[in-house]
Order: structure tokens, then C-alpha cells, then sequence
């Protein structure tokens, strides 16, 4: 373990702070509340003479996916921020980038979508994009936010990957919020890392030999392309797993893919991902003292879904409760819900699954509503009721 250097910092701060030190060859740069401080703190980095990226400030976030497809088809390390209407204009170019397989990193201030216009957290934004084929990460605090930062970089860069990867804090619970941040040093991260990608030199774009790069494919061999993408896709969750266990090595923080929390005598469970992951575990506290038996569970990966883990750490519970900041329409259970119900079905010993829409545009999801979640899963258990959906915290 390395001693760490504290620092007081934002999510944000604490994003641009790990760039900075990772000091990538490109940073592709346009601001959208409430990732703006990102792109802003980089760009005193630039000016200031501490890193020596090439800043290229674009004129939408579509051109900025673009800049860093082309600078990383060159080999570049390269990095960019969003969040919203940003991520969905970029994404017709996140296609792009992970189907020329390019390891671009992407940090998401995740916020609402319009309309109407909202400014503030939910995690809508990332998971319409879980099926874009890029490694996807949720970080619960500014220290989660500064160390995804960082280990984004080697999963993706993985020559066995070739993956780009984004990962989510939420705007301004994370984002605008002033927390403790360790730090390592400059030279641990650029130890972690190395100083540039290793790439083999037919996947780099030179002028002065033959390639060819983002090509028009038919139906001869498109689902062949395809096929690859999947495959580097189930072998990043092993690569993820031994990034996060070598990260923890050095900066003493225990890194999982899936984080458990007083799961192993629960009878009833948590689920949830990003901030919501701390008041989950304030409330199980709160219930243990009541002598309640639940735990709860955060998904820190959440593309490739870990779907081994989280059956191994929920099998034998009775019911789960689900705690989504997103929002789908239509669908007969919740974004996070139905993939876990997809994790589940068909083993033995599984909980029932209980949907709860929440938090979206930034609303709280206040301790005592998460009691009242807890609560209302029991009863459906006890009704047999297998699969539910609710929003909560809501004005009827």
C-alpha cells in the first residue's frame, strides 16, 4: 500500500484531478452542467503547464466523441467528460468508437434528461448507453470518482479489451459535493498505468503504412466484428476484476466489481448502484438494530453485467428490493431490475425482485422512504408476489 496524499475535492475536482495525473495524450473538451468543472479544472492543468495534453475545445459533444475517436485510432491515450443531452448527442460516435475498438475513457456527470429541462442527478443518461458495447462503471463518492478515473484507463487498454469505457458519478451528489480524497502520487499512477497505451502496431493508424480504419462492412462479415466485440466484453470482467484487485493492492481500498454489505445472514436484500449505495447501507444499519435481517449489494460494474457474482451473493435471499435512479417507460419491471432478473432466471434459491423507480431529476430518496421500501418488498414476498414495480417518492 502506498501512503496516500488527502486532499478536500468535488467528484468533479477529484475526476480532473486523476486525468491530470494520468495526463492524457488528448483531451476532446465541451461543457454540459454538472460536469463543466471537469473540462474547466483540466484546462487550468493545460494552461498552467502541468500535463501536456493537446486540449481541443469542440463545438458540441458529438465533435468532441469524434476528435477522441480519431486521436485514439492513432494510439493516443485519450479522455473526454459528459453528461445528459451530451451523452445522447455522442451517441451515434460511442458506436463508433467501440466498434473500431478504440479505449477511450469517459467520465459522466450523470443527470437528467429533458425535457422538461433539469439540471440535477439521475442516472438515466449511462444506462441508455449499457448496450453500446462500452465497459460501464458507478462510482458512489468524489474517492470512487478519482480511482474509476484512473483504473478505466488500464481496463480498457488492455490489449485483450481494445474497449472504451465510461463511468458514472451522479450531478451534484457527487459531482458538486466536497468530500475527503485520497491521492496517490504522481508515480504510483503512472507506475499503475505506464506511460502510454500498448496497442499492436496493425491497430494504429500511420500514415506511412497501409490500414484500414471505421471501413464499410456489409453482410459477408459484419456480425463476425460483432461476435469479437462480445467476446472482448466477457473477458473485461475478468479484466476487471484483476485491475481492481491490483488497484486495491497499492492504494489500500478494497475494489470489487460487486460490493456486498452484511449479506451473509440477510434474508432480504438491497440492490443498487452509485450514490443511492450509501443510504442503502445507513438503512440496513438502521434495521439490523431493529433485528432486521438485510443486507445490501452495489454494482460497481455494471457492463459486462457480473452476473455470476451477484447470483452467488443473492441466492438463498427471500426478496430484493431495487433502487434505481433511472427511468425506463413501458417495461413490466426497472432498468437495474431487469437485468437482474435476467442474472437470476432460471437458478435455484432466488429472491423475489422488487422494482423502485426513484430519485430521478435529483429528488432525494430520504432514509425513512428506503424503510418504507424495505417494508412494502416483505409484504409482496409474503403475497407471492415475484415481480413488482413502483415508483416512490413521489407527490400523488
Amino acid at each position: 500500500m502506498i501512503n496516500p496524499i488527502v486532499k478536500g475535492m468535488t467528484g468533479d475536482e477529484a475526476v480532473a484531478w486523476a486525468a491530470k495525473q494520468i495526463n492524457p495524450d488528448v483531451i476532446a473538451a465541451y461543457p454540459i452542467t454538472p460536469q463543466t468543472i471537469i473540462v474547466e479544472r483540466f484546462s487550468d492543468y493545460v494552461n498552467d503547464g502541468l500535463v501536456d495534453t493537446s486540449y481541443i475545445p469542440v463545438e458540441s459533444e458529438h465533435s468532441a466523441m469524434s476528435a477522441c475517436v480519431g486521436a485514439s485510432a492513432t494510439g493516443a491515450r485519450v479522455f473526454t467528460a459528459t453528461a445528459s443531452a451530451g451523452l445522447a448527442l455522442m451517441y451515434e460516435i460511442l458506436y463508433v468508437a467501440s466498434g473500431m475498438r478504440l479505449p477511450i475513457v469517459l467520465a459522466v456527470a450523470n443527470r437528467a434528461f429533458s425535457a422538461p429541462i433539469n439540471i440535477h442527478g439521475e442516472c438515466t443518461d449511462q444506462m441508455v448507453c449499457r448496450d453500446a458495447s462500452w465497459i460501464s462503471l458507478f462510482g458512489e463518492t468524489a474517492q470512487e470518482a478519482y480511482d474509476e478515473t484512473i483504473m478505466s484507463f488500464k481496463i480498457g487498454e488492455n490489449p485483450e479489451i481494445m474497449l472504451p469505457t465510461m463511468f458514472g458519478i451522479e450531478g451534484f451528489i457527487v459531482t458538486h459535493a466536497l468530500e475527503r480524497v485520497d491521492t496517490l502520487p504522481d508515480k504510483a499512477v503512472k507506475d499503475f498505468l505506464g506511460d502510454k497505451r500498448v496497442i499492436p502496431p496493425c491497430c494504429t493508424f500511420n500514415p506511412f503504412a497501409v490500414g484500414t480504419f471505421g471501413s464499410l462492412v456489409l453482410q459477408d462479415n459484419y456480425m463476425e466484428l460483432k461476435r469479437q466485440q462480445e467476446e472482448a466484453m466477457h473477458k473485461a470482467y475478468y479484466v476487471t476484476k484483476n485491475v481492481m484487485a491490483e488497484f486495491s493492492e497499492i492504494s489500500g481500498r478494497n475494489y470489487e466489481i460487486i460490493e456486498k454489505y452484511k449479506l451473509e445472514d440477510a434474508e432480504y436484500a438491497f440492490v443498487s448502484y452509485g450514490a443511492t449505495a450509501g443510504n442503502a447501507k445507513a438503512v440496513v444499519d438502521r434495521l439490523r438494530e431493529k433485528g432486521e435481517k438485510v443486507g445490501t449489494l452495489k454494482i460497481r460494474l455494471y457492463r459486462p453485467y457480473p452476473a455470476s457474482d451477484i447470483y452467488e451473493a443473492l441466492k438463498g435471499i427471500k426478496a430484493v428490493s431495487v433502487l434505481d435512479r433511472s427511468a425506463t417507460f413501458g417495461s413490466p419491471a426497472t432498468i437495474a431490475q431487469g437485468d437482474l432478473a435476467a442474472a437470476l432466471y432460471g437458478k435455484e434459491d432466488v429472491p423475489t425482485l422488487h422494482g423502485y423507480i426513484n430519485g430521478l431529476g435529483g429528488r432525494v430518496l430520504l432514509l425513512p422512504e428506503i424503510e418504507q421500501i424495505y417494508e412494502q418488498s416483505k409484504n409482496y414476498h409474503e403475497e407471492g408476489k415475484a415481480l413488482t414495480q413502483d415508483w416512490i417518492g413521489y407527490r400523488r
